[in-house]
């Protein structure tokens, strides 16, 4: 991850003439978080699939597979983010006390990755195709993110559709601006706040209805 960030951040900040102490850190909180969210989505596809041998033999309650890979992934984002400070180190940005807000913007974000997962094992371990589409849409997803470019390098009429209706932005942003030391908007907050109660609404619902059917499915 760390070679990633550098050879991208040279690069790509070279190639969209972004200041390296503005664009590194932004880039290495984007792709960390990146990897956290998309590694959570795609393992979520296959939550139940891969924990077929659990599920048929032992009475477990099938959210806890979930739960243990979002926990699998939590481990693994803590390792990535020591890359943070070092990053923050080399470009001589300060750590300011801004970025403990990061933790509630985490927190949120779990809770929305976790809905998502939840649909996603579930439509996946009836139609196994579907981690192959999900794929596809989040390699799109990755270049219509700010990741690897800075929002300010958008006009101000594409920020609307790429930044406003772009619900993994605020995602991210709730939890990458406090690392910066900004603040994450209303709109960030407010977006988030309702993809978790919608998103929790469909989710029980769909959970709810198929649950039982999915120990034959596997």
């Amino acid at each position: 991850m760390g070679v990633m960030i550098g050879t991208i951040g040279v690069v790509f900040g070279q190639i969209f003439k972004s200041p390296l102490k503005e664009f590194l850190p932004y880039l290495s909180a984007g792709m960390i978080l990146w990897t956290f969210v998309s590694s959570v989505i795609m393992e979520g596809c296959t939550g139940f699939i891969a924990a077929e041998g659990i599920i048929k033999q032992l009475p477990i309650p099938l959210f806890v597979h979930i739960l243990r890979m979002i926990w699998r992934n939590l481990l693994i984002l803590a390792h990535n983010i020591v890359i943070l400070p070092l990053v923050f180190l080399i470009v001589g940005k300060p750590l300011s006390i801004v970025a403990f807000l990061s933790i509630p913007g985490l927190l949120l974000a779990i809770v929305n990755l976790m809905w998502v997962a939840l649909i996603l094992a579930v439509l996946c371990a009836r139609y196994r195709d579907l981690p192959q589409m999900v794929n596809s849409v989040l390699q799109v997803i990755f270049y219509l993110t700010p990741i690897m470019w800075l929002p300010s390098s958008l006009p101000e009429r594409a920020g609307l559709y790429l930044l406003d209706m772009n619900p993994v932005y605020h995602l991210l942003e709730i939890v990458r601006s406090p690392l910066l030391g900004q603040l994450p908007t209303a709109t960030n907050w407010n977006v988030s706040l309702a993809l978790a109660l919608i998103g929790w609404g469909v989710a029980i619902t769909v959970f709810g209805r198929y649950k039982h059917r999915i120990a034959y499915w596997l």
